[in-house]
């Protein structure tokens, strides 16, 4: 079995938006992309998610440097002054590197 490197980026970042980053990643070069509810405690207080205009999602995905890279770069620039975001990579190894 051979693994291959690769990086996990995670954003957590306000649901509301999840349909524009979708686009954002997708046009950065993600082939693909998990997101799931956030909940937790932070810069900006306690968000529990039980109110939909205050929820928070975190957005994964499984690609190369380069391409976490440039997610990053992209989304520090539009969103992060305006929008409670967290962003971090680690390295990750995966299987079948061609689906990343």
């Amino acid at each position: 079995m051979e693994l291959t490197a690769r990086k996990l980026l995670t954003v957590v970042t306000e649901a509301a938006l999840e349909d524009t980053l979708v686009r954002e990643i997708e046009a950065l070069g993600a082939r693909g992309y998990t997101i799931t509810d956030a909940r937790g405690k932070g810069g900006h207080g306690k968000c529990d998610a039980t109110w939909a205009p205050h929820a928070n999602i975190r957005l994964e995905v499984l690609c190369g440097a380069d391409t976490a890279l440039a997610i990053c770069a992209a989304l520090r620039e539009r969103y992060s002054d305006n929008y409670s975001m967290v962003m971090y990579v680690g390295d990750v190894d995966v299987l079948r590197p061609e689906k990343f």
